[in-house]
């Protein structure tokens, strides 16, 4: 572990931080090499290959007691259920997405998340907003509706996927778990279907791994590096960043996958994203500012 500086902020956790979120933000490139194997498929060997990795890290950390404890209890395991579900569905919508050109709508969901995340924390948890982060949600809002009437219909995958990450991360809140032991069990829940799956599939002859090409093989098992790697890094990152610092580096992933879907992918930016995403930026500069005078005033507070 490395010394955190005078700001709170370790460099090791700031490199961590920084690295989980370049290779989220350089996520869509590697998915939209399956774009032609259903998301079905990729989510199962996400979860399957997913599995070692944390099982691993976890071994390393001599922390797989932690995990056993909770698969003893009924009440936790179906919290863990219930955030597997959500983690599940996110990752179904993001593949979906990536695949079928609606990156640029990815990326708006991931930009309105931590605005929905205070709201669910105002409406749910009774937490206060400041004035800054209510104009912040409300222009984020306002962009969605933009975006529902120039298009004419809803953004439906940037509002699944904010939908189902926020409520994941209110649930998370409440599992009495740390962040690899948490999603060790989430993957651990998830294996006897996604094993299932796969030999449904490869039994029926539907199935890309193995009796597909080469190509589509490493990429299927490659898709448990890309889920684990980050997520494991991003659960030692949190612990040595304040959360103002989190808060503002979590940018950089959505931007990375909106440059990637208007200069690579070539996806459309037309009049309704050239009114909508101004207004997503204000907002966001909004939220990066409320956290650093919130975390302005506890530093005063505690000095």
């Amino acid at each position: 572990m490395s010394i955190p500086s005078p700001s709170g902020d370790s460099p090791r956790g700031l490199m961590l931080a920084v690295a989980t979120y370049v290779m989220w933000g350089f996520l869509p490139l590697f998915m939209k090499q399956l774009a032609h194997v259903p998301p079905s498929e990729v989510i199962a060997h996400r979860v399957l290959w997913s599995l070692p990795i944390a099982l691993a890290v976890l071994l390393w950390q001599g922390r797989w007691a932690d995990v056993g404890e909770a698969m003893r209890r009924p009440r936790l395991l179906v919290m863990a259920a219930l955030t597997a579900a959500l983690i599940s569905i996110n990752w179904m919508i993001y593949v979906w997405a990536v695949g079928n050109n609606h990156a640029l709508d990815a990326a708006l969901g991931y930009y309105i998340n931590p605005l929905f995340s205070i709201f669910l924390g105002a409406f749910l948890l009774n937490e206060r907003l400041s004035r800054v982060q209510m104009i912040a949600i409300a222009l984020a809002a306002l962009a969605v509706v933009v975006l529902t009437v120039q298009l004419g219909r809803l953004p439906l995958v940037a509002l699944g996927l904010m939908l189902t990450w926020g409520i994941y991360a209110l649930c998370k809140k409440s599992l009495p778990l740390g962040p690899t032991q948490g999603f060790t069990l989430e993957v651990l829940i998830l294996t006897p279907f996604a094993l299932a799956f796969v030999i449904w599939l490869g039994v029926s002859g539907q199935s890309h791994f193995a009796s597909g090409s080469i190509a589509d093989t490493i990429l299927l098992i490659g898709c448990g590096p890309v889920t684990a790697v980050p997520l494991i890094c991003y659960a030692m990152a949190a612990k040595q960043l304040r959360l103002s610092t989190i808060g503002i580096l979590q940018y950089i992933a959505p931007t990375m996958i909106f440059v990637t879907a208007v200069l690579i992918f070539a996806e459309p930016f037309g009049m309704a994203q050239m009114i909508a995403f101004p207004m997503i930026w204000a907002g966001v500069v909004l939220y990066c500012l409320s956290l650093l005078q919130a975390s302005s005033a506890r530093r005063r507070a505690a000095g």
